[in-house]
């Protein structure tokens, strides 16, 4: 593990982008490098954060940026990795920040190379939970039951039918140093990893939840709000891994059923329509049923079961 190098809180991605108001990923972005620092490269795919960060004349980065297709970052990442140690530039760091599209799907197969490998590389997936860019098309990060535009709820569907893919224990299986999971509504937290994992000389991983107004459809100014709904009923659970062991896991002071959360967004709307969707209202709970169960996130000794909600006769 290397030294951990002081960070200056100077801000390194700046106004100019063009991110919708309230966009969770813009926000974590600008954290990321506050705890990084200016000695790093970023290396980004083609995703929402490419998309609203590359007009010519309109960069918010302040450190060196690189865009690349789709479903290379991990590679790119690792030549330029490459090429600093051919430069005996120990000093500077490599980082990827990828969508979910980018890192749960297209590029999934290139991101287990570099872990596997053991590239020097810190790779954060700003996860929105669709393909954002093209208008919130499913992909592996969308959570169950959810409508999205190639899998719309509707009267033969509830939207997507699959649980989201659980990336961070997929990555942690690759016998990596360091795994953790982050939230743009926790800021001081996701710095906390962030410098934490740049102590480390070899692949780490970090995902962040990164709430969306435009497609998950909820008002530009409760992005936070949104993001501690999800942590408060375990849907994300916010934990930390080293060498596959869980080491750190950030309590829930006051347990939510995930009603509120779903309730709180345009994507889950279908849902409360007319009661129809208790059964799959009761399916999510059981998953954060689940979570709060395996990494102990409850506060109280006595972790209590949140129930489903009960149907109404006559609904």
């Amino acid at each position: 593990m290397a030294k951990e190098k002081a960070t200056s809180q100077e801000d390194l991605f700046v106004s100019g982008h063009r991110a919708c108001h309230g966009c969770g990923m813009a926000l974590s972005v600008r954290h990321i490098l506050k705890a990084t620092g200016k000695d790093v490269i970023v290396v980004s795919p083609t995703g929402c954060l490419e998309t609203f960060t590359s007009p010519y004349s309109y960069s918010p980065w302040g450190v060196p940026w690189i865009h690349h297709l789709f479903e290379n970052a991990p590679a790119i990442a690792s030549g330029v990795v490459a090429a600093l140690k051919a430069q005996k530039r120990d000093d500077v760091r490599v980082l990827v920040i990828g969508g979910d599209g980018g890192t749960f799907d297209i590029g999934f197969g290139s991101l287990s190379g570099m872990l596997e490998r053991g590239d020097d590389v810190l790779y954060i997936c700003v996860d929105n939970g669709a393909y954002m860019n093209t208008g919130g098309q499913r992909s592996g990060a969308s959570p169950l039951y959810s409508s999205t535009t190639t899998e719309p709820a509707g009267k033969a569907s509830h939207g997507k039918g699959q649980l989201k893919k659980d990336l961070p224990a997929i990555v942690a299986a690759h016998h990596i140093p360091y795994v953790a999971t982050a939230s743009a509504a926790y800021l001081k937290d996701l710095q906390k990893k962030v410098k934490k994992a740049m102590k480390f000389r070899s692949p780490r991983y970090i995902q962040i939840d990164t709430p969306c107004p435009s497609v998950w459809g909820f008002p530009s100014d409760r992005t936070l709000e949104v993001g501690r709904l999800s942590v408060e009923s375990g849907l994300v659970p916010l934990v930390e891994m080293e060498n596959g062991k869980i080491t750190g896991v950030r309590r829930i002071k006051k347990r939510l059923p995930v009603e509120e959360y779903l309730r709180s967004q345009g994507r889950f709307k279908h849902l409360f329509a007319k009661g129809k969707g208790m059964e799959e209202i009761g399916e999510i709970q059981a998953f954060a049923n689940e979570n709060i169960e395996k990494y102990g996130l409850l506060k109280e000794k006595k972790q209590e079961r949140a129930k489903a909600p009960i149907k109404k006769k006559g609904q």
